[in-house]
Parts: structure tokens; C-alpha cells; sequence
């Protein structure tokens, strides 16, 4: 199957960077089962492993598709807390857990105004939706107390974390 689409430039981005703590926010954190509202602060405070935030495209696009598909095939949760986010709403976090066969392992944010993107400074708007705006794809591994020890920021869409440079951090 050949995909047909053009690279989009996304400029550059003012996100928190490693070393910095990261900013905390209460989103509805959805399950395979169920959700509800947690803060991100909460969440880190839950074990000792690092936490994975995964900022990702709307569910049923082919970024989040593959993205989710490579962090389960890769097993991430074994050695980190993942959590992602998206503009998606908890009804299409939850087909995403399901179809994704995502389980238990994974949770995903639920921020359908956008705001956690734009806390971030990484909100972009969608080509060709006036109005409408989604995280661009990032990822943030953070410590125990939301300090951020890895942080990718993509430049361009599509575009992917590099996987083995995440996993070096969490392992």
C-alpha cells in the first residue's frame, strides 16, 4: 500500500526542555475500562519508574496508528508508567485502547481544547482545519518529580520519536 501525502514543515516549538520540570495539568485519563480526571503530578507519583507522555495525533490517524503499535511491540511498559495525549475524546481513547490491543499497560489523556499542547508550546494547527488545533507529535520522559529527562519534539508531520533513544532513557 503506497501513502500519498505531502511532509509538512511545523516550525519550531517552545517546549519545556530536559532538565526543566514539567508543567502539570488534570485531564481525564482514560482506561480500558473507564475514566477520569487525574493530574499528570498524581500519575508520576504512582511508582518510581520513569513516566512516558506520548503527545500524538488523533486517534484513527496513521501517526498514532503506528506510534502505538511500536511503543506496545516495544514493551515500554515493562520499565515506565506511558500515558498518552491527544485532542481525541475518552470515547475514541478507549476504541484506540481496544483496537490497539493496548490493555491495561497504556493510558491516554484526553485534551480535546487543546490546552495541554499549548502548555507545552507544542499546539499546532491542523493543516487545512481552520480553527482546529493538536499537539504535534512529542515525546517526555519524566523523573519521579516531573523533571523531564529526554524530550523529542517533532519538527515536521509526519514525523516519529527515535524509539531506541527513548528506551535507552526508560531501561
Amino acid at each position: 500500500m503506497e501513502l500519498d501525502f505531502d511532509v509538512v514543515d511545523l516550525g519550531p516549538a517552545d517546549h519545556p526542555e530536559v532538565g526543566e520540570r514539567a508543567p502539570d495539568f488534570t485531564r481525564p485519563l482514560v482506561t480500558d475500562e473507564s475514566w477520569a480526571d487525574v493530574a499528570l503530578s498524581e500519575l508520576v507519583a504512582e511508582d518510581d519508574d520513569p513516566t512516558v507522555l506520548v503527545f500524538h495525533s488523533m486517534d484513527g490517524a496513521f501517526p498514532a496508528t503506528y506510534a502505538w503499535n511500536e511503543i506496545r511491540d516495544r514493551e515500554w511498559h515493562a520499565d515506565a508508567t506511558v500515558v498518552g495525549l491527544s485532542i481525541s475524546t475518552p470515547y475514541a481513547h478507549k476504541r484506540l485502547l481496544e483496537e490497539r490491543d493496548l490493555g491495561e499497560a497504556y493510558r491516554l489523556y484526553s485534551d480535546p481544547a487543546n490546552g495541554v499542547a499549548e502548555a507545552y508550546g507544542i499546539a499546532v494547527e491542523m493543516d487545512g482545519m481552520a480553527g482546529i488545533a493538536e499537539p504535534r507529535p512529542a515525546v517526555f520522559v519524566l523523573d519521579s518529580d516531573r523533571t523531564i529527562e529526554y524530550a523529542w519534539v517533532a519538527t515536521e508531520w509526519p514525523d516519529f520519536p527515535d524509539y531506541d533513544a527513548v528506551e535507552a532513557v526508560i531501561r
